[in-house]
């Protein structure tokens, strides 16, 4: 048995199937590359979107910062400015009944074993 492997049907069959290897390695080569570039354009794009929100953000503090309102806010907390009819109001400490106001509810509570609802309801109303 002698078979001739080397007939124009052959040469043309195996260049055939090279030639489609070829084409297929290529194909999926470029389809790699567009998806690779794909996702890089996508995420510049969110960076640029990014970068924008910054920019705007900034623009808007800077907006800010050059307001009377702030400007007013500052003199107030650095130079200790305020109003020509503006005056200062101090508070008086605590009284002691005020410190002492829950310390007896606390004291209460903590003698015997009380529900959640009893709690609350000792701290709301103290005469419960």
């Amino acid at each position: 048995m002698k078979h001739d492997f080397l007939t124009v049907e052959n040469v043309v069959l195996v260049l055939a199937i090279v030639l489609c290897l070829i084409w297929t390695y290529q194909s999926v080569t470029a389809m790699s590359r567009n998806w690779e570039l794909t996702e890089r354009l996508a995420t510049e794009k969110k960076e640029l979107e990014l970068m924008g929100i910054e920019v705007e953000t900034a623009e808007l503090q800077n907006e800010y910062y050059r307001s009377d309102e702030y400007q007013e806010l500052l003199a107030r907390k650095y130079l200790d400015k305020k109003f020509k009819d503006e005056k200062m109001v101090v508070m008086p400490d605590n009284s002691e009944e005020a410190r002492n106001k829950h310390a007896t509810v606390q004291k209460i509570v903590e003698e015997k074993e009380y529900s959640n609802f009893e709690k609350w309801m000792m701290y709301l109303f103290p005469n419960y």
